[in-house]
């Protein structure tokens, strides 16, 4: 196979170039260009393969990796006021790059910094002599938001505070790496940077495979391997406990769920028993051993920390106390991203490690200390100025951070005065001066200011560094539009070998053994949604089915007030949807219902199947605005009909015969049962007016069927034969309850020692009957009741599996 000749690297391309009209910011370090003006390595190859597909075809790679994101529905959550929206993840297509032995250094220092935190986060809940030592200030313990009193003496299971940690870096003007902040509370963006390296190397697939670039799943497989390893040892299950699907990180905790094979657990999912922490199933409750937070500490237990917290699990400290759970990382360990603790890491370093930081911290000065105020008061032009106990970073808080040149004389004055009355609350920092790489805007590079989020993974062999991370990459020049929140973008980062690296996957080695999940596994919660997903797919389809049917007789008859149309509109009405609209609420609203349902369990979805889903409501919103009643909103239903049966289909077929499967089964057929019961009651009962069999067969989907199956025109009696007693014909309620009936046996406790459960009973009552009716004794009255024993029939399923 052909392979386009490797470039050397630190040598600029000859003749035109992408980077020719490239301008620096004077005075600001740039990440392609060194401090002497030399191109960085690895920058000269990019840059030459840049100019080898030309502007054409390299906007559309771009357009390919945005496509690829879209399709992948990645998505982060931004805040606008008190909501939030779904925004598509801002990629910024051009990877920072960074040569393998700066990388070395940079590892080196995070694994010093990591091992520092955690002992003096260890020091802090323990045996507190950093603070008897005068190392560190009593109030800066005692007055943190962060630090958790109940979790004083409370020794993790795991015997370390810290697992997984993120630390922000920039680079200085002398070209060195210094650290902005660190995320030990519940560090996001791992998922991200997978997705971003998905993404660029579908854009740069040849680029990608000839510069050597370290890969990201060695990573990730390690720290799988070691949480399973602790779940193992204890006996429990490991999962990621999030906050759930409103968080703007939620893609990414239900992203690594799935990548990584873990539970995706809310608080709800959760209970403490006898100090042990158990998850619901529909199985009954399951042990749990591990669970790696992507809650912060005080929303987890709202009976010992933040009693107004509705995502959290009453009895969680107590289950920590007893060391039942390992906890990624351990509560309280959002102490060490407080900002005024930077001020004393050096001083620490020296006294716990006997050596400075080899990654030094940006300067920080607080002003809990007379000498410290006075500097920063003496040097206020020069500094940040912000609150002593904040966790973000300082271009992350443009309102409660300000700069001193930047503020007005009267601004000054009052802040300064409550510094020398409040000194303990806040810090002064020196100006932070991101360096800058490039970014891809309307077919020319442009500098914009970058940071660089690099992750520690503890196993059990030490400290692990991802061999890359993301760049934040700012939308302007203005080092505060770099948050995501105001804009910013995420680009990849590549880490260049000089050699060829090892192509690593997380598909199990040669020897390692094969664990399977049992099938009880499942969360009752994400059950309950799985059920009414399916129930909610099957309500859009017999709601688009009857107003297709519907539409097309307004169309062909053009009279709305015909017997058969408001016989149809009556009974619509029932289920609170408005025929009179050409696409009525009711229906958009069930599509929102499922959509919802899905969002619920992302982690369980297949990125096809949440991409069919969100292009149905896309379509049906579009409908809503234009179509028109008769045709128009006739052949508008086809297209929704076509779209949920491919939806159906796609699931379907592609999810694994798992209880997943089974309850995602169960609501499409409880919820089919009811309604063709309850379509078949109307449009059978004595005052139907003429044409109301024929409607009825259309909606069933059985007008072939009916034909071939009988050698008389549509009656009473064969429409009723065909649409509910038919043990054949998938649309009939006895097909539905057939497949209820096994789907119940089977599962958990579905049969036990030979006796069926309450639900198991009711399936086999309601199956019994319907074998031994005819077609006479199904009557209009008869088949409301066997609509409304089907809804019974699933609150024994809800009371079985999810109270």
């Amino acid at each position: 196979m052909e392979t386009r000749q490797q470039k050397p690297r630190g040598k600029p391309p000859a003749g035109p170039s992408i980077i020719a009209d490239y301008r620096l910011q004077p005075g600001v370090p740039d990440e392609m260009i060194d401090p002497s003006g030399n191109i960085r390595p690895g920058w000269a190859e990019l840059m030459s393969a840049f100019d080898d597909l030309g502007p054409t075809e390299l906007a559309a790679r771009f357009e390919r990796a945005d496509q690829y994101l879209r399709d992948a529905g990645v998505f982060y959550r931004k805040y606008d006021g008190a909501a939030g929206k779904e925004r598509s993840w801002p990629l910024a297509h051009i990877p920072l790059l960074i040569d393998e032995a700066d990388w070395t250094r940079i590892s080196h220092g995070l694994i010093e910094r990591a091992e520092l935190l955690e002992q003096i986060v260890a020091d802090i809940y323990t045996d507190n002599t950093l603070v008897q030592r005068g190392l560190l200030p009593p109030d800066l313990v005692a007055r943190n938001g962060e630090f958790l009193r109940p979790l004083v003496g409370v020794k993790p299971a795991s015997g370390y505070f810290l697992h997984f940690c993120a630390f922000e870096l920039g680079r200085g003007p002398d070209g060195n790496w210094w650290v902005l902040g660190d995320r030990t509370q519940a560090p996001s963006g791992a998922g991200f940077a997978i997705e971003n390296r998905v993404a660029t190397t579908r854009a740069l697939s040849e680029i990608y495979s000839d510069m050597n670039v370290h890969r990201l799943a060695g990573f990730f497989r390690t720290f799988r391997d070691t949480l399973f390893e602790q779940g193992r040892r204890d006996g429990g299950r490991v999962g990621i406990l999030t906050p759930g699907q409103l968080n703007e990180t939620y893609f990414e905790h239900a992203y690594i769920a799935r990548y990584l094979g873990l539970m995706l657990l809310e608080g709800e999912d959760i209970t403490v028993e006898d100090g042990k922490v158990m998850v619901r199933t529909v199985a009954g409750l399951k042990p749990v051993s591990v669970l790696w937070r992507r809650v912060d500490a005080s929303f987890t237990d709202p009976l010992e920390l933040r009693y107004d917290s509705r995502i959290g699990t009453p009895g969680m400290v107590e289950a920590l106390r007893q060391g039942s759970i390992s906890m990624i990382n351990a509560l309280g360990t959002g102490i060490l991203e407080t900002r005024a603790l930077a001020a004393f890491l050096p001083r620490l370093s020296k006294a716990i490690a006997s050596k400075p930081l080899e990654l030094p911290e940006i300067a920080t000065w607080w002003c809990g200390q007379p000498a410290e105020r006075d500097y920063v008061i003496d040097n206020f032009d020069k500094l940040m100025i912000g609150p002593a106990f904040a966790t973000t970073l300082p271009f992350d808080d443009p309102r409660g951070t300000a700069l001193g040149s930047s503020m007005t004389p009267e601004q000054k004055a009052d802040l300064i005065a409550r510094i020398r009355l409040n000194g303990a609350d806040y810090v002064g920092q020196e100006q932070v001066q991101l360096s800058t790489a490039p970014v891809y805007v309307e077919g020319k590079l442009q500098p914009r200011p970058i940071t660089l989020r690099v992750y520690a993974a503890r196993t059990d062999k030490g400290w692990t560094i991802m061999p890359g991370g993301f760049a934040r990459v700012g939308s302007s020049p203005d080092t505060a539009a770099i948050a995501m929140q105001r804009g910013g973008q995420a680009a990849d980062v590549w880490v260049l070998s000089s050699k060829p690296v090892e192509r690593v996957t997380l598909l199990p080695q040669d020897g390692q053994k094969l664990v399977r999940n049992s099938p009880g596994s499942l969360p009752s919660r994400a059950a309950d949604n799985l059920i009414w997903l399916g129930r909610y797919a099957e309500r859009c389809e017999a709601t688009v089915r009857i107003l297709r049917a519907y539409n097309a007789r307004l169309a062909e008859l053009s009279k709305s007030d015909l017997p058969i149309l408001t016989h149809a509109r009556k009974f619509l009405e029932t289920i609170d949807v408005d025929a009179t609209d050409a696409l009525p609420q009711g229906l958009l609203s069930s599509i929102d219902s499922a959509v919802h349902s899905a969002s619920q369990i992302r982690d369980r979805f297949s990125p096809d199947g949440w991409l069919a889903l969100a292009d149905l409501q896309k379509s049906a919103q579009r409908f809503a605005a234009r179509v028109q009643p008769g045709d128009d909103a006739t052949r508008a239903m086809t297209v929704i009909l076509r779209k949920l049966a491919g939806f159906s289909g796609l699931v379907h077929e592609n999810m694994y015969r798992f209880a997943g499967w089974r309850f995602l089964e169960l609501g499409r057929r409880l919820e089919r049962a009811i309604q063709i019961a309850r379509i078949t009651a109307w449009l059978t009962d004595k005052e139907a007016p003429d044409g109301s069999l024929e409607m009825l067969l259309e909606i069933g989907d059985s007008v072939m069927s009916h034909r071939r199956r009988y050698s008389v025109s549509a009656g009473t009696q064969s429409a009723i034969d065909l649409l509910v007693l038919d043990p054949l014909n998938p649309r009939s309620v006895l097909f539905q309850l057939t497949e209820l009936r096994a789907q119940i046996e089977i599962l958990p406790n579905g049969v036990e020692d030979g006796q069926l459960s309450p639900a198991a009973k009711a399936a086999l009552q309601l199956h019994t009957d319907l074998v031994i009716a005819e077609p006479a004794d199904m009557t209009p009255v008869r088949l409301e009741k066997l609509a409304a024993d089907m809804g019974m029939l699933s609150g024994l399923v809800a009371a079985a599996y999810f109270v």
